[in-house]
């Protein structure tokens, strides 16, 4: 490269850098994931907009660049990855990966055959590419949307495996079938490539990670700049796991990357902390480098050519093939319906489906041999950016949307305490649709709460890092359900001084503690108290006591807040009428005075409903008068 094209490409980076960083700062803004900005920013700016990015100019080395890109991405996603979050949905994910990615691979290949009229060996090319998603478009996601954690475990692990086998399927289906025409084509030889290159991908991943952890955990990094050489050693590791497995075995690079990362993510690293925060901001530079330059090598006219047959691929992959493969894949789960439709339309394809498909249509285009290659990486590359254009942009732009009108963004509960008492609380939680988290240090108790499938972070919940990493700066209430009054009073000290918790709640196991709970602010129960009414409810009041442990089996009691317009000004009776059978109004707060209301009473915005029945119809109850 001379040096005047050099001098040129300082300029083009410097200005991909730029853009990249203010598409982050207004993703955070406006709340939606940055890949939308970075997308927006590519096409506006390159050459089929303003003309002031020409990704042309990297020649040769953009898909080496691409390549190098993309293992850091996938690094990170796998390092963020972590084992306790494989626990909270194992089934769902692993049918997710394997039967699910396996209907997104048919159902795209048949649909794009007949859609399209393509032959049947670019269709499964292209079905093989599709089926990813990728922690490049699914991370920006879930940064802005705190979905339940079991969602985000799905939708993460589904993206960094389909990104490994996506890739690696693809390379070996174009290698084996596409280049051959298919008349070469022996089962027996497809499947030994992919098994070699998914395993020497793994088999690096494994060396690099091992050899990285050793010197960590057994090297002086000199104590001044240790964290800084830790983070380079881990970026460096990354790299060398990508360019050997990629040397050994052509695109087993990313397998190599992602089992780096999952491995060294779950190895309890020291400066762990501090490695995150690095590769975070090394992720968000060439994360915008590469969607910013794929963008911008992006032809409208690929995608125009594609006609009503591209659309009815598209609208078939998102709103047919996705839906179907996630409900089959979380049948017989604790995912909700409206988890479950949240999963079937998010899912926007990233970065490995539009790197490989360009990588792809340069190499037809450039081998004749093959019958109409031309038409043929035409198809292949309008119809791959035309599902990831369509899905990043509705999906991952109206993805809060799309969470919020399903209700799928839950009130986190952190609840100290994995005993019999905070697992029963959970249960409950759980039922109305809280997103609970359990800290718990005994490993037996971990054990059992995960065996009922319980979300559990293990550590000291008097640890103020702790409470940090299981989500207290999101958690709206905290529950101190300890056996020791001393650990429940210094959790709630510290819910309400570091973390500002709205609603704090002590468990009291010595009834002469309560006072001393209730001086500093703290909503107490007391064991103890709740045990004896609960007696004497039994013994003086046996019809009351028979009806609130039946209420707890199948009845329900919810409260919620009068902030829709259409209920306010209206009457309990007027009310009464539109609600399902089977619920009634018990109380109405209002100004922190509590009442059995009569019927003429007039709701007003800010009022507190109880409403109280059976459970489904307490549900159906909710959903009339406040959907949101």
């Amino acid at each position: 490269m001379s040096a005047g094209s050099g001098a040129g490409l300082i300029p083009l980076v410097v200005a991909i850098i730029g853009l990249g960083v203010m598409s982050q700062v207004l993703a955070d803004r406006f709340r939606v994931p940055s890949v939308l900005f970075l997308l927006s920013a590519g096409v506006v700016f390159g050459p089929v907009g303003l003309g002031l990015l020409e990704p042309s100019s990297f020649g040769s080395a953009l898909s080496a660049i691409v390549g190098l890109s993309v293992a850091i991405i996938v690094f990170e996603g796998a390092f963020h990855l972590k084992l306790n979050k494989l626990r909270e949905a194992p089934s769902a994910q692993i049918r997710l990966v394997t039967l699910g990615a396996s209907i997104a691979l048919l159902g795209t290949a048949i649909v794009v055959h007949f859609a399209l009229d393509a032959a049947w060996d670019i269709s499964f090319l292209i079905g093989a590419l599709l089926v990813a998603t990728g922690p490049t478009v699914i991370s920006p996601i879930l940064s802005v949307v705190p979905v339940r954690n079991r969602v985000a475990a799905a939708l993460e692990t589904e993206g960094i495996v389909n990104d490994v086998t996506a890739a690696i399927l693809a390379i070996v289906m174009f290698e084996v079938v596409v280049l051959t025409g298919g008349e070469a084509f022996a089962p027996v030889e497809f499947l030994s490539q992919f098994v070699s290159k998914l395993g020497t991908g793994i088999f690096v991943g494994l060396l690099v990670s091992l050899a990285i952890w050793y010197v960590l955990s057994h090297v002086d990094l000199s104590r001044e700049n240790a964290p800084q050489n830790a983070r380079l050693l881990v970026l460096a590791g990354a790299l060398v796991a990508y360019a050997t497995a990629d040397f050994f075995a052509h695109e087993a690079g990313i397998a190599a990357v992602a089992t780096a990362g999952i491995l060294l993510g779950n190895a309890d690293l020291p400066y762990e902390e501090k490695i995150e925060e690095f590769k975070g901001d090394i992720t968000l530079i060439v994360l915008s480098f590469v969607f910013i330059t794929l963008a911008a090598l992006l032809e409208p006219s690929d995608l125009f050519s594609l006609g009503i047959g591209g659309v009815v691929v598209v609208l078939t992959v998102m709103l047919v093939i996705r839906p179907l493969l996630v409900f089959i894949s979380t049948t017989g789960t604790r995912f909700t319906r409206g988890e479950k439709l949240f999963l079937s339309f998010v899912g926007p394809r990233g970065i490995i489906p539009a790197s490989v498909a360009t990588l792809f249509a340069f190499r037809l285009q450039n081998n004749q041999a093959i019958p109409n290659a031309d038409a043929a990486a035409t198809a292949l590359i309008g119809t791959v950016f035309l599902v990831i254009v369509v899905t990043v942009v509705f999906e991952g732009g109206f993805a809060r949307h799309i969470a919020e009108y399903l209700n799928v963004i839950p009130m986190r509960v952190l609840i100290i305490g994995g005993g019999k008492v905070g697992r029963s609380l959970a249960e409950r939680l759980e039922d109305r649709g809280e997103n609970v988290v359990l800290i718990e240090q005994d490993e037996s108790i971990i054990e059992i709460a995960r065996d009922q499938g319980f979300t559990v972070h293990r550590g000291d919940g008097t640890d103020t890092n702790v409470l940090r990493s299981a989500g207290a700066d999101n958690a709206r209430i905290v529950v101190a359900a300890t056996g020791d009054d001393d650990v429940n009073l210094l959790v709630a000290q510290l819910a309400d001084s570091k973390f500002d918790v709205e609603t704090i709640i002590a468990r009291a196991n010595n009834p002469d503690n309560v006072d001393a709970f209730e001086d500093l602010g703290v909503r107490t129960i007391s064991s103890s108290l709740a045990t004896a009414w609960a007696i004497d409810n039994v013994i003086e009041r046996p019809a009351l006591s028979n009806w609130m442990t039946e209420l707890g089996r199948t009845g329900d009691v919810q409260e919620i807040e009068v902030t829709e317009p259409d209920l306010t000004g209206k009457t309990i009776a007027e009310l009464d009428d539109e609600l399902p059978g089977g619920v009634l109004i018990a109380l109405v707060g209002r100004n922190g005075e509590t009442q059995v209301p009569s019927e003429e009473f007039t709701l007003q915005k800010g009022d507190h409903v109880t409403f109280l029945g059976r459970r489904e119809a307490v549900r159906d109850a909710i959903d009339l008068c406040h959907p949101r």
